[in-house]
C-alpha cells in the first residue's frame, strides 16, 4: 500500500530529474520536443513526495503508444490518459514510486498550467512554504488514502492555478 510521505525540498532531486530526463530523451529521441521537471520536486525550498514529476512535450502524443513496451523496460507501468485528456501517464516504482511522466503534446494547454504552477511557486516562495504546510499535513492525516491527499488539496491547488496562469502570462 502507497504511503503519502512529504519530505523537507531535497537538492538530489535536481539530478534525479536531469538522470531520467537524458534517459527519456535517448528513448523517444526526435519524437521529443522538450521535457520540465514539474510538481513540487521542481520547485527548490518546497516541501514535497520524493516522486520527480516530468512533463515530455511531444511532436504527436499518438506514437507514444508505441513506447509502452519500451517503458515498461525503464519501469514505468502505463496508465493511457488517466483521466486526463490528451496526456498519457507513466508511473515509475510501484507502491514506492519515484518517478511520474506526463507526456503531452506540443500545445496542449496543460504544458502551460504545469509550468506555470512550478515558476510561480519558485517565484513565491511564501506561497510554495504554505503549499508545502498544507501538503505534510495532509500527509500526517491521509497517510494511507491518496485519493483523500489529492482532495485536500486541489481547492488551493486551483486557486493557486488560476492565480498563476495570469501571472504567468503577464510575464
Amino acid at each position: 500500500m502507497r504511503k503519502m510521505t512529504v519530505t523537507p525540498y531535497n537538492e538530489a532531486w535536481v539530478h534525479q530529474f536531469s538522470q531520467e530526463a537524458k534517459i527519456l530523451r535517448g528513448l523517444f529521441g526526435d519524437e521529443l520536443l522538450e521535457i520540465h521537471h514539474i510538481g513540487s520536486t521542481a520547485v527548490p525550498g518546497l516541501k514535497a513526495k520524493p516522486i520527480i514529476d516530468m512533463l515530455p512535450v511531444v511532436k504527436d502524443i499518438e506514437r507514444i503508444d508505441s513506447y509502452h513496451e519500451a517503458m515498461r523496460q525503464l519501469g514505468y507501468v502505463p496508465r493511457g490518459e488517466f483521466g486526463l485528456e490528451g496526456r498519457r501517464y507513466f508511473p515509475k516504482g510501484g507502491d514506492n514510486r519515484t518517478n511520474h511522466v506526463h507526456i503531452y503534446q506540443t500545445g496542449h494547454p496543460a504544458i502551460d498550467r504545469h509550468l506555470a504552477f512550478r515558476d510561480y511557486l519558485r517565484s513565491h516562495p511564501e506561497v510554495a512554504k504554505a503549499y508545502g504546510t498544507l501538503k505534510e499535513g495532509l500527509a500526517l492525516r491521509y497517510p494511507h488514502d491518496p485519493a483523500a491527499y489529492v482532495n485536500g488539496k486541489e481547492a488551493w491547488v486551483l486557486t493557486t492555478e488560476k492565480v498563476a496562469l495570469e501571472w504567468f502570462a503577464a510575464q
